[in-house]
């Protein structure tokens, strides 16, 4: 028999099991992110490696310079010219697209960047005037050297390429360009998504914090700032999760320097939290990897809709959440985070995978469904916007309400799961604020791997 929805029952059955938001601390949250982070910094043993990048970003983007941008990293390898001829507005141009190479069977290494230098080429080729350099977002597990080049250590299984791995790339792409007689531009920067995420930001999103737009709130991109920009920090809250900024003091390497901070990787999706519940815990003894990407299995797409399908199956084993065909959801193999998503935008129509399962006279069960997704969703959001604060705090920023601190956000989790973006928004504000008060923005940007590509050929 159905029972009625009750919020304080549901709420003290989240904290039961230890996934109530309400039980965490923010500060706490944050200090330990922090500490974790000082901690990869110096080489000590830490959840976050702290991976530098060797790239500096560019106190601002030079305009009028051609550079190409390639973007390798899914089923797909992308090329285009790009200029920013504006302020904020990248130009992409001549547009190419061919399957990754090995993802079509196997490819020995010079086969590899043959494929990649027949996108290249051409676009070398018809740039008027030359091009200023190559940037190269690869978003494969690799390590990065200090001129800017990067040696893959192993590709997902649908890229075999084998022979590649141990090579650096931009190498490999030179002599490749080098053997069909074309004019190699000096630079050849390689980045990950992240950073390209980061980069992308700071050629989109105005020093002002600005929307850009043209519009009375927007900026127009022509005027000179007298104050330069703030800080930007790449962010990833799609089906994974990381965080980039840039940072000054990197001991483990040597690297110290108060006016040309250095990007670092904080492949913060492996955060260690303080703040798991029981539920967590089994949960991720069933994940392919467990105890490994902590906070990235409490935030992330590929895995907000299996751990909250793995929560309500005891919310029906405990009897606090009921309907007649709650047996048959419970013995389901999984749910997807796009069909929680899709359910939880209209659950009242009753439809899809989700919403079909509830009869017409059970919507009280439907409350108390969404009532706990919602608790998931929330505390998501509080452990993502801790990251990003952690981040904004560790660089010591956005105290110059001229310059704000630019947060670049990519992902889809951010932008489409229902109620995860104004969550992070408010918890982050919130965190941001809470003992002095501190100017940020935060924005989705566009096409970030390609354009923030593009800015990485830019930069020194």
């Amino acid at each position: 028999m159905a029972i009625s929805f009750n919020p304080e029952l549901l709420a003290d059955f989240a904290r039961s099991y230890g996934f109530h938001y309400d039980i965490c601390d923010p500060r706490t949250l944050v200090r330990d992110v922090l500490t974790d982070m000082e901690r990869g910094l110096r080489g000590q043993s830490s959840p976050l490696p702290m991976i530098p990048s060797y790239l500096t970003p560019a106190a601002e983007v030079p305009l009028g310079k051609t550079v190409i941008a390639l973007d390798a990293g899914g089923t797909n390898f992308r090329a285009a010219r790009v200029c920013f001829r504006e302020p904020g507005k990248p130009e992409a141009a001549g547009m190419r697209k061919a399957p990754m190479p090995g993802t079509g069977g196997r490819v020995g290494a010079e086969e590899f960047f043959n494929q990649i230098a027949d996108l290249a080429e051409p676009l070398i080729r018809e740039s008027e005037g030359g091009v200023e350099g190559i940037g190269f977002c690869f978003s494969y597990p690799m390590t990065m050297r200090e001129d800017g080049d990067g040696i893959p250590t192993s590709f997902s299984k649908e890229v075999d390429a084998a022979e590649v791995i141990g090579r650096p790339i931009g190498q490999g792409l030179r002599e490749a360009l080098k053997r069909r007689g074309v004019a190699v531009p000096e630079r050849i920067v390689l980045l990950n998504d992240t950073v390209a995420t980061l980069l992308s930001g700071l050629g989109q999103i105005p020093a002002d914090g600005g929307d850009n737009s043209g519009g009375p709130a927007g900026r127009r991109g022509t005027k000179k700032y007298e104050t330069p920009g703030g800080p930007v920090v790449g962010f990833i809250l799609g089906t994974g999760f990381n965080t980039a900024y840039p940072e000054r003091d990197i001991p483990k390497i040597g690297f110290h320097s108060a006016g040309a901070p250095q990007i670092v990787v904080c492949e913060t999706g492996n955060c260690a939290l303080r703040y798991l519940g029981v539920l967590d815990r089994e949960f991720d003894a069933t994940t392919k990897h467990p105890g490994s990407y902590t906070m990235e299995k409490t935030t992330a797409g590929a895995y907000l809709g299996p751990l909250t399908f793995y929560i309500l199956k005891q919310a029906i084993a405990d009897g606090v959440l009921t309907f007649k065909r709650a047996a048959e959801f419970a013995a389901g193999p999984v749910l997807q985070t796009r069909d929680l998503n899709e359910f939880m935008y209209a659950p009242l129509t009753r439809e899809g995978p989700v919403g079909s399962l509830f009869g017409g006279d059970e919507l009280d069960a439907v409350r108390s469904f969404v009532y706990l997704a919602s608790i998931v969703t929330r505390r998501g959001a509080m452990f993502s916007a801790a990251v990003v604060a952690a981040a904004v705090e560790r660089m010591d920023a956005g105290y110059d309400p001229f310059a704000p601190v630019r947060i670049a956000v990519e992902g889809t989790t951010y932008m489409i799961y229902k109620g995860m973006r104004e969550a992070l928004e408010s918890n982050l504000y919130i965190m941001l604020n809470r003992e002095k008060p501190r100017s940020c923005v935060i924005a989705p940007v566009e096409q970030a791997s390609l354009f923030g590509a593009a800015v990485a050929a830019l930069s020194r």
